[in-house]
């Protein structure tokens, strides 16, 4: 492997950051605080500082965020010049309108051939995709606009529980705080995991998160079904869990032979009864773990998994950790008064 060369004020790399009206600002600002830390370790550590940061958006100037403030780009993305190392796109709702920009998507289609890493944090990945630059690529966004990426842009090879993707030189990551777990992998992958470990404590987040993005999901991806009859369904499974929710027993209650059942399922919600009830079953334990102090084993029971192993293997399969652990991270706190 060739020795990187020496970094020198004069060869910081450029991480610019784009940015736009109705961002998300943790989206910018997450990412912004990992680089700036790296540069704070290097520089304590008598190394110069490895980045240079540029800020950049449609046009200069303050850019109203989704949550009521706003930051600053000092200058619109056409006036960026000279060597750009990484381009981070952000998310927010107002990646709705900017992606559907020509003017911004052919720049995006110039810059991702002079950049050496090309990122996306959150639905800034839309952006990316709208502009053609995730066709055939593996990619990754936040869990609630996995479906709408997944159906406007097919050609896009869709991971729907990563925290982040890397596909070449592409790197997309998951929902609004994944942005800083994106940004410590860069910083490790440059400057060596030592570093990246040392801003991690000091921001007291992850260096590497455990588990993917499924652990912080709030809705069964499920497609909705257009056949009534099949929403009663969902409502009776979600509302008992821990009944015989067999394909026999599922297809007497829908009056079909349990083979038609089966493929109206498929054809109605996009899974299988059986991928579906499992889902059900650990969205039912999952609100039991935060908002009740009752047993795993208890739990376990009352959502239909009959034992708490049993539990514990969906619970890894879906959501990438073990019940125990998605409790200590979600579980309600009770204020004592």
């Amino acid at each position: 492997m060739a020795k990187r060369p020496a970094l020198t004020p004069e060869r910081a790399r450029c991480i610019a950051v784009l940015i736009y009206p109705g961002l998300q600002p943790l989206d910018a600002v997450g990412p912004l605080e990992v680089f700036a830390g790296a540069n704070a370790v290097s520089e304590a550590l008598g190394k110069p500082a490895p980045y240079r940061l540029e800020i950049v958006a449609p046009e200069a100037g303050p850019q109203l965020g989704e949550s009521g403030y706003a930051l600053v780009a000092p200058r619109a993305y056409r006036e960026l010049r000279g060597a750009i190392d990484t381009l981070l796109v952000v998310g927010g709702n107002g990646s709705r309108v900017v992606r559907h920009d020509p003017r911004l998507s052919a720049w995006l289609r110039r810059m991702a051939k002079r950049v050496r890493r090309l990122c996306s944090v959150c639905t800034g990945a839309l952006i990316l995709a709208e502009a053609g630059l995730l066709d055939g690529r593996r990619a990754t966004t936040h869990w609630a606009r996995i479906g709408h990426l997944e159906r406007r842009h097919p050609k896009v090879r869709i991971e729907r529980d990563p925290i982040f993707v890397r596909d070449g030189s592409t790197y997309t990551s998951a929902g609004v705080t994944a942005g800083i777990d994106l940004s410590l992998a860069l910083v490790s992958e440059d400057l060596g995991p030592e570093i990246a470990r040392t801003v991690a404590q000091w921001l007291v987040v992850f260096l590497q998160r455990p588990g993917g993005q499924a652990q912080f999901s709030a809705h069964m991806a499920a497609a909705p079904p257009k056949d009534a009859s099949f929403h009663a369904l969902q409502a009776f499974i979600a509302e008992h869990p821990q009944h015989d929710l067999s394909v026999p027993a599922l297809a007497s209650r829908m009056g079909m032979s349990p083979r038609n059942f089966a493929r109206r399922f498929r054809e109605q919600l996009g899974v299988s009864p059986a991928q579906y009830v499992v889902r059900a079953r650990v969205e039912h334990a999952r609100v039991q773990l935060e908002q009740s102090d009752d047993s795993i084993e208890r739990i376990a029971e009352r959502s239909g998994f009959g034992t708490e192993e049993t539990m514990r293997r969906s619970f890894q399969k879906l959501v990438r950790v073990p019940p125990r652990n998605y409790r200590q991270r979600f579980a309600a706190k009770r204020l004592v008064h």
